[in-house]
């Protein structure tokens, strides 16, 4: 069975969030097809894309290879998401759907449960299909792709440390969701912003100390040959 381009441009893109492809690393479409088992044809059809996407650029003499993002453009990804969030949770108060409501007030009440057991673990994922599905909500393909590719470039460049409580955290989901089910716009705006702001206070950028070049993150060796993988 053919894997589509799609599925390999995920697993690709996961591995270079994950610091498995490091940045400035060249990416051969040969190795690449070996190690994700397919052909070099979605192979090429995912580098392009993530070239589009900024995690891939194509160099004179080497091809492919991870982009290697400066300070500013990491810094601006974290100003965009400020700006585009807060939209999203106001355009969603005015299109939400009931089935939109359902997953937000259960993925808040899962959180809640896991923040105050202190599972880090599942309350990372949940944190990620709970902005995914307010994006989503938003009726906005467009916004919605942004979102979603600034929550992988973010992840990419910054670790997550700091006193952000996990507790108060989904409180703020909770408080999101009461504003989007009431179709404020306004308040489901201030409290995302609000969110917002005191998650990107948690974050760090993913840099040798003393320099401007990124950290090198272990290498993962777990298999990716999937038809899917999930961001």
């Amino acid at each position: 069975m053919r894997i589509p381009a799609h599925s390999v441009c995920t697993a690709i893109r996961d591995d270079i969030v994950a610091g498995v492809h490091e940045r400035g690393s060249r990416l051969t479409e040969e190795l690449l097809a070996r190690r994700y088992g397919v052909s070099r044809v979605p192979v090429r059809e995912a580098l392009r894309t993530l070239e589009a996407e900024g995690f891939v650029v194509t160099r004179r003499h080497a091809g492919a290879c991870v982009a290697e993002p400066t300070e500013q453009e990491a810094a601006d990804l974290l100003e965009m998401r400020l700006l585009l969030e807060p939209l999203g949770a106001s355009r969603a108060a005015r299109r939400r759907t009931e089935a939109h409501l359902k997953v937000l007030r259960g993925l808040v009440r899962l959180g809640q449960e896991r923040a105050r057991q202190g599972n880090g673990d599942d309350l990372r994922a949940l944190g990620g299909w709970f902005h995914e599905t307010l994006a989503q909500a938003s009726g906005s393909q467009a916004l919605t792709s942004t979102l979603t590719q600034l929550r992988h470039k973010i992840a990419w460049m910054y670790a997550v440390e700091g006193p952000f409580d996990p507790v108060e955290c989904w409180a703020e989901h909770g408080a999101i969701v009461d504003a989007v089910a009431r179709g404020d716009g306004e308040r489901a705006r201030a409290a995302t912003a609000l969110h917002a702001e005191r998650a990107s206070a948690a974050h760090r950028l993913r840099l040798i100390p003393g320099t401007d070049r990124p950290e090198r993150v272990r290498n993962s060796q777990r298999p990716v040959n999937t038809p899917s993988l999930r961001n």
